[in-house]
């Protein structure tokens, strides 16, 4: 299993709307919200790291209002 966590940056006042799309997607198993550098937490659960990395790139990076990402795949 191929596990990522994701760092997000929403634009300023448009976290509701990034929140709300990221629960949309399947893929993603959670989403917080986190004071700090970052905006957003989200983990997402895959059987391959091809798969994670589709996710990653086609649904999650294409969420209008995301500024900026920073991936974290875990090693077993």
């Amino acid at each position: 299993m191929a596990i990522a966590y994701v760092l997000l940056n929403s634009e300023l006042g448009k976290g509701s709307q990034v929140e709300s799309s990221l629960k949309e997607i399947a893929e993603v198993k959670e989403v917080y919200g986190v004071y700090g550098v970052y905006d957003f937490i989200v983990k997402i659960e895959m059987e391959t790291m091809s798969e994670l990395k589709e996710i990653i790139t086609n649904k999650i990076r294409r969420i209008r209002d995301i500024r900026s990402s920073l991936t974290l795949i875990t090693i077993d």
